[in-house]
């Protein structure tokens, strides 16, 4: 989990890096985009627990949030293929 308590893991700077690239390609989006991947635990009982959110940054366009809900490690690209259509 990225967070204020620990540092990342490599495993971890790796997935989210192959996921920022994922999203690039599946959205067709150039460098000019900033694409930031983050695992956020929610502790309160109506969050769905461990969830991957993926924010886009485009110049000029409101940002947009994409969950996956599963860990970051664990995020394959079907899942953001879904998650980016939605």
């Amino acid at each position: 989990m990225f967070g204020l308590f620990r540092k990342s893991s490599q495993a971890e700077r790796d997935k989210a890096a192959a996921i920022k690239q994922m999203a690039r390609e599946i959205l067709g989006l150039g460098e000019e985009t900033t694409i930031s991947v983050s695992e956020i635990q929610c502790g309160d009982a109506a969050c769905p627990g461990t969830e991957t959110v993926i924010l886009v940054m485009q110049p000029g366009v409101k940002t947009k949030a994409y969950k996956v809900l599963a860990p970051l490690v664990e995020v394959e690209r079907a899942a953001v293929e879904q998650a980016l259509a939605g």
